[in-house]
């Protein structure tokens, strides 16, 4: 937010530079984040000087230029020649001038003051018009000082030229009462006592605020107090709606805000100045004079005052006339309710409206403005008055209008005044980690508009104001007399108490977890990490990752960032397409995170975390060529039995236990081909394939991507689980034998597998796939595999007889089960 030092100054009264300032506010937690001078003339009016014109003649060589001796006033040095053009300028004038080197500005030009020559006579500077110098927007003729101005005397100081500074405060969602110059002000105030510094807090009173007559008398009607718990309004007539004057337009433009009409202007400084949103309506346009703040049926449409339609939910607070909308409360004016040039009556609303509500609505509609900015943060719920008072004062001063009704102030019974806080002094000393003397604390309470209301030897007991929306708790207060007294000022200890906890289990996911990316950068790997917040658009269009399970954010940040994420997938998928858009397609990469889920039928009420689930993943992308511009070998893309390979290097570094695991094809509407690994019960803990070219197009990548998911969280559950054993190598051979097998393109080799292992559980060791044929020769629907057996007795050599019995079982089984045949 943007503080003005000069606005500052007019609450508190100090004796700091700008830097003093940003490093006072910095300290007690008001992070600066950069001062900008503002000059309120462009150069400030460097180099520009008051003159005394002591001769005027006539240029020989023209018809209407004059070479004129001016007096700068410099000690020491002669007075300059200098040719001027204007009709006006004469013998005995005081006026301004700009000497050499000066620079002068001219909307985005600027031009250097030179020695130079007009007609043929020398000019060493320049006596100026009022628009020469940003003063004015005359060129009649030159401008022309009173006889007593004094010679040389800088114009800056002439005019009353300053420059204003601007504070960038970064304000943290906590600090609700420090979105404005006074609250600002306020914590300032507290700094400069604490440090010893003589200062005091004020702002305008409201004694001059009066009614002038009852001629638009305006009724106020709030159907939902919770929403809205106080709804101020005040009515002027005949106001003369126009160009704010200079004070104000240079106040707001200063602090980056548009200056608009005198009336909206009015209500821009207050928030700025208070913190206290305003409105304006138009009060011509208020049908059945009557203000109603209600909530309207769904879907009805609202046009804001940028021309956008939106439609209202029916949780959406509006500010209503008998007859429509008028504004969406706390958030976005209605078009046809603003304040113009032509309205005469207006009614100022100065409201305090419930944060969660106008968080809701703003995010619902994707608005953000100055006010929603305040109302979801949390406003002072005693201050509309106030605010209200001091805009009427002023837009009856510019608008020579006249205040037409009392005040309508429709507040709810509950309306929080204060916080009530008791806390101990050991309490205090022992969470800060020092004792402070209680006089102190006591001072910085009171500075910090903290009322005293009870106080015995041990502890006190505080009014917290309750604008303070942060400070509710004794921990608050504390936090607030340690920021004031200084974080500096609390000595690091040289000793630390600390208890040293055993833990029971080992946790070794990490170090696994290490051990796998070691191996995936070896292999030419790069790690990814990614937001686990995500784009709710990702997930419209499948059903493996339905929009209805994932966990959305109640408060997001955008609409980019607004669930989270229940796959890896698309940030893998957001990094290729990055990289591939600056001429870097061949990917290896791979990213270890959590993913998170929803699902509504585990709703528990007692145990609101039962419907949520988080586990961890391990993804792998490959893109591209895997070889490329090679002088030994061909360019190779990347394959699916590439990310095989490197996916079943994974499972074996880590032990992973493959006995009841069943390779099948994947079911994921992600994949356009895919494979999964799942076990006798169907859970699934890694699947791998080639992604949809629906989802990389949408990411704007050509080349096919090939993906892999591993649930790491099921695979490191499974690995815990496993029992190891010794068994001894056996001291007799094995016997290996090979099948030709013509099969269903249907039949998959996991299949073969098991119908295999269950033939012969006790012998067969290993069998290994090392050939797929399909094409010629074989039928459209068939394809052949090459399969190898290997067999092994643990207590004896094994000879033909038994081996060839055990290889007819399983051509007998294959032949029943599968409809395989020998080649």
């Amino acid at each position: 937010m943007n503080i003005s030092y000069n606005w500052l100054k007019s609450y508190v009264d100090f004796d700091l530079t700008p830097e003093e300032v940003a490093k006072a506010l910095t300290s007690i937690g008001l992070e600066v984040g950069g001062i900008e001078e503002v000059q309120a003339v462009r150069g400030g009016l460097a180099g520009l000087v008051v003159g005394h014109v002591l001769t005027c003649e006539p240029h020989p060589n023209s018809d209407h230029m004059h070479v004129c001796t001016v007096d700068l006033g410099i000690s020491g040095e002669e007075p300059v020649q200098i040719v001027c053009g204007a009709s006006n300028v004469a013998q005995g004038q005081k006026v301004i001038v700009a000497t050499l080197g000066t620079k002068l500005y001219d909307g985005d030009d600027c031009f250097t003051i030179k020695r130079s020559k007009l007609r043929g006579i020398e000019s060493l500077g320049m006596i100026c018009a009022e628009d020469e110098i940003g003063m004015g927007k005359s060129h009649d003729g030159i401008m022309v000082l009173p006889a007593d101005t004094p010679v040389g005397m800088p114009a800056a100081d002439y005019f009353g030229i300053t420059s204003e500074y601007i504070i960038e405060v970064d304000i943290t969602p906590n600090r609700a009462d420090a979105c404005s110059h006074y609250g600002v002000a306020r914590d300032l105030y507290a700094w400069l006592i604490r440090n010893g510094q003589a200062s005091s807090l004020h702002r305008p009173a409201t004694d001059s605020f009066s009614v002038d007559n009852h001629d638009l008398d305006i009724d106020v009607v709030v159907e939902n107090p919770d929403a809205c718990p106080r709804y101020c309004a005040v009515s002027l007539k005949d106001c003369k709606v126009g160009e704010s004057p200079e004070w104000l337009k240079k106040a707001l433009t200063s602090i980056g805000c548009r200056p608009i009409n005198n009336v909206v202007d009015v209500t821009n400084y207050i928030m700025f100045a208070y913190g206290q949103p305003l409105h304006c309506f138009d009060a011509d346009m208020i049908e059945g004079g009557k203000v109603i703040v209600k909530t309207l049926p769904e879907g009805t449409p609202f046009v804001t005052l940028d021309g956008v339609e939106h439609k209202l939910s029916e949780n959406d607070l509006a500010i209503c006339n008998t007859k429509e909308a008028m504004c969406i409360a706390g958030v976005f004016g209605g078009r046809g309710s603003g304040t113009y040039e032509t309205t005469r009556n207006v009614l100022l609303e100065s409201a305090y409206f419930h944060p969660t509500r106008i968080r809701k609505s703003a995010r619902r509609h994707g608005l953000s403005t100055d006010a929603s900015f305040r109302f979801e943060r949390g406003i002072d719920p005693n201050g509309q008055i106030y605010a209200l008072q001091q805009a009427a004062i002023l837009i009856r001063e510019l608008t020579g209008g006249t205040i037409a009704m009392e005040i309508k102030d429709v507040a709810a019974q509950n309306l929080k005044k204060h916080f009530d806080v008791t806390l101990t002094y050991r309490y205090i000393h022992d969470l800060i980690g020092k004792t402070i003397p209680t006089d102190v604390i006591k001072e910085i309470v009171t500075s910090l508009d903290m009322k005293i209301t009870k106080e015995t030897a041990d502890e006190l007991t505080l009014q917290v104001p309750a604008y303070r929306v942060d400070v509710t708790r004794p921990c608050d207060v504390v936090e607030d007399i340690l920021r004031i007294y200084g974080y500096n000022n609390v000595e690091i200890p040289t000793a630390v108490k600390s208890s040293l906890t055993i833990k029971g289990e080992v946790d070794d996911s990490n170090k696994l977890i290490n051990l796998v990316s070691e191996q995936l950068v070896g292999q030419g790997f790069n790690e990814i990490l990614n937001n686990s917040l995500t784009k709710e658009a990702y997930y419209k269009n499948t059903q493996t990752f339905a929009p209805e399970n994932l966990v959305r954010l109640l408060n997001p940040l955008s609409s980019d960032l607004n669930v989270m994420r229940q796959t890896l997938l698309f940030g893998g998928l957001e990094v290729i397409s990055h990289n591939a858009n600056r001429k870097n397609a061949n990917l290896r990469l791979f990213e270890i995170g959590n993913c998170y889920s929803y699902d509504a039928t585990k709703h528990n009420p007692e145990k609101v975390l039962s419907s949520y689930s988080e586990e961890s993943h391990l993804g792998l992308w490959l893109t591209g060529k895997r070889i490329e511009g090679a002088w030994a070998h061909p360019d190779e893309t990347t394959s699916v039995y590439e990310l095989k390979a490197y996916v079943e290097l994974i499972l074996r570094r880590i032990g992973f236990p493959m006995g009841g695991m069943q390779m099948k094809n994947g079911e994921s509407d992600i994949f356009s081909k895919s494979l999964c690994l799942c076990d006798r019960n169907g859970k699934t803990y890694l699947e791998f394939g080639l992604i949809k070219k629906s989802l990389t197009s949408a990411h704007d990548i050509d080349s096919e991507v090939y993906y892999a998911d591993l649930n790491w969280s099921l695979i490191i559950k499974k690995i815990r689980n496993r029992n190891v054993s010794f068994s001894e190598i056996s001291k007799f051979p094995a016997v290996s034998r090979d099948l030709a097998l013509l099969v269903d393109k249907s039949i998959t080799f996991s299949q073969i597998e098991q119908v295999a292992k269950a033939s012969e559980k006790k012998l067969l060791k290993k069998i290994t796939l090392f050939d797929v044929y399909e094409g010629q020769n074989l039928e459209a629907e068939k394809k052949s595999y090459a399969v190898n057996f290997t067999l092994q007795d643990e207590q004896k050599t094994m000879n033909d007889k038994q081996t060839d019995a055990i290889m007819q079982k399983i051509i007998t089984n294959l032949q029943k089960q599968l409809g395989a045949q020998l080649r």
